[in-house]
């Protein structure tokens, strides 16, 4: 890793005075996971809003499964974790994948690396734990929806193979994605690129120059990044798709296997895109998205 993602003593940076912002669970989930029940790295309380956690949607069906953790959008300031994660966990069911919802920690309290910490927990949570969840340890994927999809995009590009003599089981698992669906995310921080936002739920108002080229996905993909499938649309006025293309195009020169799919019409946050009135062309991406699944093996074409 470019930097100590995975250490357990990373601190996150926090407004002084900012509580934590909670999140109402998704609906339908069977179980909760606290993905560090001591206590997260850098946690400044114990209430809600500082316990990062995974709600569980297992796969029903014999044999073992894929798993996919679902990360919702929300600018690092809130989570659309109903829209943006136990709708498509409900989705990921029906077509025989074990599926994962994050609650992963937010500015203004937590800033960079809170989130990618709880996010590369999570990994090597489902991935540790295989056997019992009924998963299979190289078919864990993630699924990212805009501040989700940059989150989801940093963990295919960032990551390591587990800590070895690390004293907790969890964290000698690996924390890399095997696949990585990335829908209208920030991926770039070129300043050339439109943009309303600068990621200030991560990187807090006046982030340094390192810290701003550190959170750009596109300077870390390599040739080991995860493969990605990524949809965004034209039409979206608050993440422009040049972060879709951008990282689409170094993508393919590090010789990373992509798919990409932008629709002309469609506002951002558009979730599985399915009833939006006006925009029926949209509704195909579930579709798209089961097609390059079963083509990798990631979900069963039955």
């Amino acid at each position: 890793m470019s930097f100590g993602l995975g250490c357990a003593s990373a601190k996150a940076t926090t407004g002084m005075v900012a509580a934590a912002t909670t999140t109402k669970p998704p609906s339908g989930s069977v179980r909760v996971v606290v993905l560090w029940p001591g206590g997260a790295p850098g946690a400044l309380g114990k209430g809600d809003g500082d316990v990062p956690k995974l709600y569980l949607y297992p796969a029903t069906g014999e044999g073992v499964h894929s798993a996919v953790i679902v990360m919702p959008g929300g600018g690092y300031t809130h989570l659309a974790i109903e829209k943006e994660g136990a709708v498509e966990a409900r989705w990921l069911n029906a077509h025989g994948v074990a599926a994962f919802v994050l609650e992963y920690r937010l500015g203004p309290r937590y800033h960079f690396p809170a989130p990618m910490l709880d996010g590369a927990r999570a990994v090597r949570y489902v991935r540790s734990h295989a056997k019992d969840l009924g998963v299979a340890k190289d078919r864990i994927g993630l699924w990212g929806f805009s501040a989700g999809g940059h989150l989801a995009g940093y963990l295919a590009t960032v990551n390591d193979g587990g800590q070895a003599a690390a004293a907790d089981p969890i964290d000698r698992a690996s924390d890399r994605p095997d696949f990585a669906i990335l829908s209208y995310g920030r991926f770039s921080m070129d300043e050339s690129i439109p943009r309303k936002t600068n990621l200030e739920g991560l990187i807090g108002e006046h982030p340094t120059a390192a810290l701003v080229e550190t959170v750009s996905v596109v300077r870390h993909v390599t040739k080991k990044t995860s493969p990605c499938f990524i949809y965004s649309t034209t039409a979206d006025q608050t993440v422009n798709s040049l972060n879709s293309t951008a990282l689409y195009d170094a993508l393919k020169r590090a010789a990373v296997p992509a798919e990409l799919h932008i629709f002309e019409r469609g506002p951002h946050g558009t979730g599985m895109a399915q009833g939006l009135k006006n925009l029926p062309e949209l509704a195909i991406y579930p579709t798209l998205l089961a097609n390059w699944m079963e083509v990798h093996g990631w979900m069963s074409r039955d």
